[in-house]
């Protein structure tokens, strides 16, 4: 029953976290100078009768608060509203399209991140003040200030142009026909038995997300190395060793407390990812969320970005949420 009321009180809280971010953003938007149709439209030679025109059908001329209301009921109701650039494109079907492959991105980073930052944090937590505890230390540093456009375009260098082995832009090939069914490449291609897609699509991710993954490493090192110093440290693990448990077994059970603070870490991370992983979308031509949210600010969409940040609001406050449940498993002095 505590578990239970604490989810149900937890969900309801993501209900004001979406309506903040949502009257934030749409101030900001209406606070910027310049007029959203004359940006969508790409030009200022318009006369004043049809821009007045076009304003009136997208209900840019009525009062803020009544622009602020319908847009709200409007996403009560499930309805994102439609393109202001695009006349008549749905927004929902935009987010549905491109929302899965952003996800399917920094799942994989965060998989590539998390292994890399577990095993060098590990590795450098069992040979403290070693030259290899130094050396994976200066890698996690390094790995963390890699501007990811450089790295990713070195990747194609090397995989793509040089060794051909990788390709270097897309989710899958072209010439590859595959059927939609959930919009996860990977999983449509394993539901529908179509193991050529699943070959291509997993070759498109690799690039990405070990250039994604790699940059996002570097915390990870150093919160595994101090946690794991800690709990190598405390007064449990010298009971353990007194017994003559097998370092092995000894370090397992230090692991897992040294990974609440991290899964707090990764759960945030992937939030931000959802929205952040724009650099990576850019360099490798992913049609993800990230390349659709910068198009339409610099278009002045207002309806698209606020569906953009409704979505990103909703998942951190859902990953929050999970994240939450997941100390329970880790950490059983956790109770809700």
């Amino acid at each position: 029953m505590g578990l239970g009321r604490y989810v149900a009180t937890r969900a309801l809280l993501i209900i004001p976290t979406v309506l903040i971010l949502y009257t934030l953003v749409f101030l900001i938007l209406r606070v910027l100078p310049g007029n959203p149709v004359i940006a969508a439209l790409g030009t200022k030679n318009i006369p004043p009768e049809q821009l007045h025109k076009l304003m009136a059908e997208l209900g840019l001329n009525k009062p803020l608060y009544v622009q602020y209301f319908d847009y709200l009921w409007r996403v009560l109701h499930g309805d994102f509203g439609t393109s202001m650039v695009i006349r008549g494109r749905s927004i929902t079907a935009d987010i549905l399209e491109r929302l899965p492959a952003t996800i399917e991105l920094s799942v994989a980073g965060l998989i590539v991140s998390l292994v890399i930052g577990l095993l060098t944090g590990l590795g450098a937590s069992v040979k403290k003040d070693t030259p290899v505890d130094a050396g994976l230390r200066i890698f996690g540093a390094v790995t963390y200030t890699l501007f990811i456009p450089w790295l990713g375009l070195l990747f194609q260098l090397i995989f793509g142009v040089w060794l051909h082995l990788l390709p270097v832009s897309g989710r899958i090939d072209p010439s590859i026909q595959l059927k939609t069914v959930t919009g996860f490449y990977i999983l449509d291609s394993i539901i529908t038995h179509n193991w050529v897609a699943l070959k291509s699509c997993l070759a498109h991710l690799i690039l990405p997300a070990i250039t994604l993954g790699l940059v996002l490493s570097g915390p990870y090192t150093r919160l595994v190395r101090s946690n794991m110093i800690k709990q190598l440290e405390s007064n449990y693990v010298f009971a353990y060793l007194a017994r003559g448990v097998r370092n092995r077994k000894v370090i397992m059970h230090a692991l897992r407390n040294a990974l609440i603070p991290v899964v707090t870490y990764a759960g945030l991370q992937f939030a931000l990812l959802l929205g952040g992983a724009v650099l990576t979308e850019t360099t490798y031509d992913w049609p993800g969320i990230g390349t659709y949210l910068v198009e339409k600010v610099s278009y002045r969409d207002y309806p698209a970005v606020q569906a953009v940040v409704i979505v990103f609001a909703f998942f951190v406050g859902l990953i929050s949420l999970i994240v939450d449940l997941i100390y329970a498993f880790l950490d059983p002095r956790i109770r809700y």
